[in-house]
């Protein structure tokens, strides 16, 4: 017979404890854990063991074809999927209130059941408000189910009598599971709520998308374990009263891990952008000091920023912040600039930006940031038709960054006409129309400018 224990979880990382404390053990966060009930039953006895003898495939008779990926009407979507929706998946999108989730989950829909079964389970929301929002976008009503249900029991219910091949839960905080006592958006109810939906989706073949609330820090709320049981995990970034929309995958087992898809939020919902680098790049009428052009590569395309620095006078302790990029890192290359470019920012507060909301996560930013400091710091501008890229190490060398040539032939595409890259990224043959300039040091590329 099984019996009930309560125990205490951390709502941040999903570490359970047998006692209530101010702090959890694993991660370090204050006031996140709460009680929930868990149900124990008798395990076997000492030196015996429960179950059954299951089957074993050998590694070379298994089945290697790849999977029949389905289109989902935006391509900047299936970009980010790694080149559509594979049956039996899983997806978690994470963002903040406001940002579009529901929309393109509702395009994505609407779109799919024109072609196959599919099922809509809103949890927070009333059918009249997503058909409101399907009539304002002009989206197309026809075949798309929709539910308002917040039992998992009954929605594995009716996905099972239904059979859709593409579900949708908005949100995950909002389900339950009868078997547990504790309220919706608990660390239990996600888990096992979580749980049941993707047994499902894996034994039926069924696409599902999970819709997941987000923290003040922008991580997704609830358990760390909710990462780890699903296939692709998919963030909006940037504001919700921006215009433009941006999904990154963190996680994906069917495609390019840190993939970026660029969305406009219209009046009929988000379009995707074809030309993501156009939409980063603002061509001032005259050059001003302080700004350059950087090649960068989110996934497995590259992609044109814009990298701004304002180098002021400090009334106080100087301070050094970054947007879009690394602040610890910003801090590392002053000084690495300091030493081995005899350029000092000591007394001065920096302040670096990635123009368009993008955050740049690999470090081929830091040739073009140190170049864009120094810009900004000798109030001299740099050339319009300038693109750079590299990383620079503590000692001052330049290292080459993946996929050069690619960077090269983006930036030419769109009208650049010099580059200092890293001597290693220098092309095997001439790019026609562009100069390219190959450094090996810091000093190189600072005396190439």
């Amino acid at each position: 017979m099984s019996k009930t224990k309560n125990t205490y979880a951390c709502t941040a990382c999903g570490a359970e404890f047998s006692k209530w404390g101010g702090q959890c053990g694993d991660c370090g966060a204050w006031n996140t854990l709460t009680e929930i009930v868990k149900e124990t039953g008798k395990g076997p006895r000492a030196g015996g063991y429960a179950g059954q003898v299951a089957a074993v495939t050998m590694l070379a008779d298994v089945r290697t074809d790849t999977e029949a990926r389905v289109p989902t009407g935006l391509s900047e979507l299936d970009r980010v999927l790694g080149g559509g929706l594979v049956a039996g998946s899983v997806v978690l999108i994470g963002g903040d209130p406001g940002i579009g989730k529901s929309t393109i989950l509702l395009q994505t829909l609407t779109h799919l059941a024109q072609s196959m079964p599919a099922l809509y389970v809103t949890g927070e929301e009333s059918l009249g408000q997503v058909a409101m929002r399907a009539k304002r976008l002009e989206l197309p009503l026809q075949n798309l189910g929709l539910m308002a249900e917040t039992s998992v029991e009954n929605i594995i219910a009716t996905a099972r009598e239904k059979k859709p091949r593409v579900l949708v839960v908005d949100s995950i905080q909002t389900i339950y599971t009868e078997a547990l006592q504790s309220a919706p958006g608990g660390v239990s109810q996600i888990r096992e709520s979580a749980a049941l939906l993707t047994r499902y989706a894996k034994h039926s073949g069924c696409a599902l998308f999970l819709v997941g609330h987000v923290t003040k820090e922008g991580a997704l709320a609830g358990p760390r374990v909710l990462e780890h049981m699903v296939d692709c995990v998919l963030y909006f970034e940037g504001e919700a009263d921006s215009r433009f929309r941006v999904i990154r995958a963190v996680k994906n087992r069917f495609g390019a891990v840190n993939e970026l898809g660029v969305f406009a939020m219209t009046e009929r919902g988000l379009r995707e952008v074809g030309n993501p680098s156009a939409i980063f790049l603002s061509r001032h009428s005259e050059p001003i000091p302080g700004s350059i052009v950087m090649v960068t590569r989110e996934g497995t395309r590259p992609l044109l920023v814009e990298v701004q620095a304002l180098v002021d006078e400090s009334y106080g302790n100087p301070r050094r912040v970054a947007v879009g990029l690394d602040q610890n890192r910003l801090a590392m290359l002053l000084a690495v600039l300091h030493r081995h470019g005899n350029i000092a920012t000591v007394g001065q507060d920096v302040f670096v930006n990635v123009v368009g909301g993008v955050k740049v996560l690999e470090t081929g930013s830091d040739l073009a940031l140190l170049l864009a400091v120094t810009s900004s710091l000798r109030g001299q501008s740099l050339p319009t038709d300038l693109v750079a890229f590299g990383e620079v190490g503590l000692s001052g060398e330049i290292r080459p960054v993946p996929n050069g040539q690619e960077r090269l032939k983006e930036a030419a595409k769109h009208g650049f006409t010099r580059a200092i890259v890293p001597r290693g990224n220098a092309p095997k043959q001439a790019i026609e129309g562009m100069e390219v300039v190959a450094v090996s040091r810091l000093s190189e590329a600072l005396e190439a400018v």
